[in-house]
């Protein structure tokens, strides 16, 4: 088992003045030297830089008391998680899985190699307990793959001790900040590196189309219109409907014109994004990540269909049903947990006295029964073919849209069309479940109604980068379906108490308990579908 910790540290610029004294931070009793480590570490990534570009470091360190492989990944400014293994010649498999959905089939080379002298002081409190350990580093790093450059500087690193209270950084900022230490502009060694590394010619090439335009903006998806126009032969957005305040005068200026597949992919991608980027966090079993995932899936699924006018059906509906398999491989235990926590909550707010049996033993026994120990199987899954398959085709799906000729039309005009289509068929089985008796037919009315609601949803969120209006969509349909997902929860409740029941009476135990929390929830449901009519309105009307 990898070991991990929460690092949180912060960075400064250093000259040849060093450490200023850090004995007037309060808190600090003492500053002990603790010498200077000589460090070595190599960084690993693709040739195209892919773990960088994501904030994300792997290196082989030698040196110092912490010797060995540190895959660290980005939680906030500052904040980091980093998973060590001990040194080998070989980047360790355990985090070559936590990288896969980023490196896939591509090798991890030796990218940049940094060398410090780290002169170190540890701040001690009262007790003598250390409150952070802070380095001044010479620095010198040179690029390992491309043109051999080098680079170095002087920096400060302030890293808070194991369980630290997050506040004393801001002490010790303050008085750094007194004895005239600026921040760092880097957020960490490899990106300064990485900056500091670049051959001038590359530099010059992404500099030039600032020549063209002073700092004036290509709007997201541009040259994707562009494509569209030659690929579709229409007419692409010759003007732009909105318009920007200029910072001047209070002039408004005419903003970039944009389309409606610009809006349209830049949701898919970002659902892209958080499938890749929670991959790691799946893996290594962190709180509501498999849900997180599990829910980007659903959201990427339903855009493709929500948008059929935008993105060709006869190529995402394929990805749609990848999609699906993948997002089923992610519930697999989750509806179970969810419905035993349901129950169990139930049975916590029963009075003792209806309490009657070994009723949460038979809770757990049927909970455990229903899980398929699914742990192994799913990263089984995020390890094979078709998974990282799915995640190439997504990366293809982006980069070379099959786009449709309304991809080019006005975003306010086909986002809204495509919204309000998807909220014509919830009202349609919703209006269907108000006509229908409570039973099994109004239920099955109210699920459906749910799954539209929810895609209504995500086709509203895809446009809220065009209007905040749709803002207000988005919250009515969530609305909406959470009330119908209570009412589904119920019906699945029931059936569940129903088999608790069936089991209890075969082993010969009391049943009572189980028809009490079966009314309570049916009850729960005929509530719901009271106040269906009502909440349906201000959905209709948010």
């Amino acid at each position: 088992m990898a070991d991990t910790k929460r690092e949180i540290e912060r960075k400064y610029e250093s000259d040849e003045s060093g450490l200023p004294d850090l004995t007037g931070v309060a808190g600090v009793t003492t500053v002990v030297d603790k010498g200077v480590a000589e460090l070595d570490a190599v960084y690993y990534d693709t040739p195209d830089e892919r773990l960088a570009s994501a904030g994300i470091t792997l290196r082989r360190r030698t040196g110092g008391d912490d010797a060995g492989w540190h895959l660290k990944f980005p939680v906030s400014s500052g904040v980091r998680d980093e998973i060590r293994e001990p040194l080998s010649d070989a980047v360790p498999s355990a985090l070559a899985g936590l990288l896969r959905s980023r490196v896939r089939d591509t090798d991890l080379v030796p990218l940049v190699r940094i060398r410090s002298s780290r002169d170190v002081r540890d701040l001690l409190d009262a007790d003598g307990a250390l409150l952070a350990e802070v380095g001044v580093d010479a620095v010198h790093a040179e690029r390992l793959i491309g043109v051999p450059l080098g680079t170095q500087w002087s920096e400060i690193e302030v890293e808070l001790a194991d369980g630290g209270d997050p506040a004393f950084l801001d002490k010790v900022d303050k008085k750094l900040r007194k004895a005239g230490v600026r921040a760092s502009a880097a957020p960490s060694k490899l990106a300064r590196a990485l900056r500091e590394t670049t051959p001038r010619e590359a530099d010059a090439a992404k500099s030039e189309p600032d020549k063209k335009a002073k700092g004036a903006k290509e709007p997201k998806g541009a040259k994707r219109a562009e494509e569209a126009k030659g690929a579709e032969g229409g007419k692409a957005a010759e003007e732009a409907k909105a318009t920007k305040k200029g910072k001047a005068g209070g002039k408004r200026a005419p903003e970039p014109p944009r389309v409606a597949a610009d809006h349209v992919l830049a949701y898919v991608g970002a659902q892209r994004d958080a499938i890749v980027g929670l991959d790691p966090a799946v893996r290594r079993d962190l709180p509501d990540s498999v849900h997180s995932m599990r829910v980007a899936t659903r959201r990427l699924r339903s855009s493709l269909r929500s948008y059929s006018k935008v993105l060709d059906r006869t190529f995402t509906d394929p990805i749609g049903a990848e999609l699906k398999w993948l997002a089923g491989e992610l519930g697999v235990d989750r509806d179970q947990e969810v419905l035993t926590e349901r129950l169990t909550a139930a049975l916590d707010d029963l009075p003792s006295t209806l309490l009657v049996g070994p009723v949460r033993t038979r809770l757990r026994t049927w909970s455990q029964a229903g899980s398929s120990g699914s742990r192994r199987r799913l990263i089984a899954v995020l390890d094979g073919t078709r998974y990282l398959d799915l995640l190439n085709t997504l990366d293809a799906l982006i980069a070379q849209p099959p786009l449709l000729k309304a991809a080019q039309g006005d975003p306010e005009k086909v986002l809204t069309k495509a919204v309000r289509r998807e909220e014509g068929k919830v009202s349609t089985l919703v209006e269907q479940a108000l006509d229908l008796p409570s039973g099994t037919d109004r239920d099955l009315a109210m699920h459906e109604a749910r799954k539209k609601a929810k895609r209504a949803r995500y086709a509203a969120e895809a446009a809220v980068d065009f209007d905040d209006g749709f803002k207000a969509r988005v919250r009515a349909s969530k609305s909406l379906q959470t009330l119908l997902g209570d009412h589904q929860d119920s019906v699945m409740a029931r059936e569940a108490l129903r088999d608790l029941a069936s089991q209890a009476q075969g082993a010969g135990e009391i049943s009572f308990t189980y028809g009490v929390l079966y009314g309570r929830e049916e009850r729960r449901a005929a509530e719901i579908e009271a106040t269906l009519p009502d909440a349906y309105e201000r959905w209709r009307t948010p």
